[in-house]
């Protein structure tokens, strides 16, 4: 979509002002809560524009991304449901957000129950877009302290590792990034599924 990609450009030209940082921390909140475009975009770009503060960019990225996780898990917690239905943010979260619909919403209540903090944390770490379980997981009642944790581990792992491949390596992972990070966050997140999985055969 065209729209996509002029957001995808702008949030890149950030990388080349003063305000790079503060627009990182801006970026990690909102999408964790509604914006279409990942931070990572801008992560990449300013840890390869000033490589020695790479790990600070993504703690930076990091605690945003927390920060607007608990925004939206406050959002769903407080201001999706009243006793007649959907609130009008409910609505307007539906209508356009990518992705994320009544249909959607029912079915990652189900999933809630049975995966609690696996489901959080695959959302926190690969490309599945957080934002729709951040609001998902406070309207269904989703015990805090296990969406914290679980947000916590997720999010951190996700921009540290590729703040700390951009600082140790530089430039040339940058094509390693984009073309196999997201396939190993599958893959990782598949395995860590499987092992839940074997544990409940055996409680």
């Amino acid at each position: 979509m065209r729209w996509i990609r002029q957001l995808y450009d702008w949030v890149l030209s950030w990388a080349e002002t003063p305000y790079g940082t503060l627009v990182l921390f801006v970026l990690a909140v909102t999408e964790s809560i509604f914006f279409p475009v990942p931070p990572d975009v801008l992560l990449i770009a300013l840890a390869l524009g000033r490589r020695k503060k790479a790990l600070y960019f993504g703690l930076i990225c990091s605690i945003g991304s927390l920060c607007g996780g608990v925004i939206g898990y406050t959002l769903g917690h407080y201001a999706w449901l009243t006793s007649d239905g959907f609130t009008s943010l409910a609505q307007f979260f539906f209508h356009n957000v990518p992705g994320f619909n009544e249909s959607v919403y029912v079915d990652l209540g189900q999933r809630f129950e049975e995966w609690g903090f696996v489901i959080i944390f695959s959302a926190g770490f690969t490309p599945i877009p957080y934002k729709l379980f951040t609001v998902s997981a406070g309207a269904f009642g989703v015990s805090f302290p296990l969406f914290l944790l679980a947000s916590a581990t997720s999010r951190t792992a996700r921009f540290m590792l590729v703040s700390g491949l951009i600082w140790k390596f530089g430039a040339p992972v940058q094509a390693f990034i984009d073309r196999y990070f997201n396939w190993l966050a599958i893959l990782f997140v598949i395995l860590l599924a499987g092992g839940f999985a074997v544990l409940k055969l055996f409680t």
